[in-house]
């Protein structure tokens, strides 16, 4: 039985990843900064990365499911011993980099510099080191695009979007991204690296909106709107404090087609998505 020490365990990654723990064979200690219930299998530490519990001496397999950074500056103080890591970032390292918005750029620099500190800590003890970079999650209520849009949709009965919101996307699901992390923990002969691991389907922007707000009772309606409209009436909704994650960044990047290899993932620990059929519990806090 494996022993995998997991962070990030009470997330939207993680709690689906645990769930699994059973049929993956593993014995996981996991760390929170709330109160946890144990069950069987399953161990909750208290604490964070600034002030860490009391940590096993060695584990077979560590598991990130939280903020990058936090985690690669952890592992490269920690001396805790172990054979493989697994953690995730974002494909925001590839997206943001270029953007007009300060803060994203900032983002992707700090997701670079973190995979580029875990890796060469990893290479420095001898542990392979598996990234796997996600592209638009949903599935438990606690993303803070699709599932804002569906709370959106359902408090005032409609959506608004640009008309140019018609750029590509890859949605994946959380139960899938907890698939990837264990098959990626099981590799026979785990290389030091990073995977894109996107949802099973290539849709529209607005296509994949289309099919949330279908989902939703009552089924909200989407509103096309020419974008200095659109802008005009997003300044009022800010101005109220709603969608306040729309930065004039993301708007524009509706427009973008944001596709991404699953390729490498499929051939080296069988990463197979499932296409985007969601469902109005998807969008429901878990």
């Amino acid at each position: 039985m494996s022993r995998v020490l997991v962070f990030g365990g009470s997330g939207q990654i993680g709690i689906p990843l645990l769930a699994r723990r059973h049929a993956a064979g593993w014995q996981v200690q996991a760390v929170s900064r709330q109160p946890q219930a144990d069950a069987p299998g399953l161990t909750w530490l208290r604490g964070d990365f600034s002030q860490p519990p009391a940590l096993p001496a060695q584990v077979d397999v560590i598991v990130s499911c939280g903020p990058l950074d936090l985690f690669a500056h952890w592992f490269a103080r920690s001396d805790l011993c172990c054979m493989r890591v697994v953690a995730f970032g974002s494909t925001s390292v590839h997206v943001k980099q270029h953007s007009a918005d300060a803060s994203e750029r900032d983002v992707a620099r700090r997701l670079a510099e973190a995979e580029a500190l875990l890796l060469k800590a990893g290479h420095a003890r001898g542990v392979a080191v598996t990234l796997l970079r996600p592209t638009l999650v949903y599935g438990a209520g606690r993303d803070a695009s699709l599932s804002a849009m569906a709370h959106l949709g359902m408090r005032y009965g409609r959506l608004l979007l640009p008309r140019g919101a018609c750029g590509l996307r890859q949605p994946v699901h959380v139960d899938d991204l907890a698939d990837a992390a264990i098959a990626a923990c099981n590799m026979p002969s785990p290389r030091s690296g990073a995977y894109d691991v996107p949802g099973g389907e290539i849709l529209t922007y607005r296509e994949m909106v289309q099919r949330v707000l279908a989902c939703l009772p009552a089924s909200p309606r989407l509103h096309l709107l020419p974008l200095p409209l659109f802008r005009a009436l997003l300044l009022a909704a800010r101005l109220r404090g709603l969608a306040r994650e729309l930065t004039p960044a993301a708007i524009a990047r509706m427009g973008d087609d944001l596709v991404f290899d699953a390729q490498p993932a499929q051939r080296d620990f069988g990463y197979a998505p499932r296409k985007f059929t969601p469902t109005a519990a998807m969008f429901q806090r878990s």
